[in-house]
């Protein structure tokens, strides 16, 4: 496999969903981006992730971490990419540490081209 253009978009996309992860990674290639799926936050702490630019998909309600404490972590480590969070019906508290974490909250159900809008405006910030 070629190396990454320097003009690829990626996609860090961690939801813990096998069929919903699935189709996002399916949906999202389609749309041209480089897409790194993993199922935990645990996963995106222990991996290496791709070079800029590149957009963190992260579910909320995930088994173990949840995205905002992945993301959290991820801060933490001085890792400021952007990041958005797919979730339903979010509390003031999710929007609120969302806010304070940088991450754009997209919620569920993803219809149309919502989540590829999403990236696309996040990773121009």
């Amino acid at each position: 496999m070629p190396p990454p253009s320097p003009f690829t978009r990626n996609v860090v996309l961690v939801d813990d969903d096998s069929a919903l992860r699935l189709a996002l990674t399916f949906m999202l290639e389609l749309d041209g981006f480089a897409v790194t799926a993993l199922d935990s936050g645990e996963a995106l702490l222990l991996s290496d992730l791709p070079a800029a630019p590149v957009c963190l998909v992260l579910d909320q309600n995930l088994s173990g971490l949840t995205g905002l404490e992945a993301l959290a972590a991820l801060r933490a480590k001085n890792e400021h990419l952007p990041a958005l969070l797919i979730t339903s019906h979010p509390r003031p508290s999710i929007r609120e540490t969302a806010a304070l974490l940088g991450a754009v909250i997209v919620e569920k159900p993803l219809l149309g081209d919502s989540l590829n809008a999403a990236i696309n405006a996040a990773m121009l910030l």
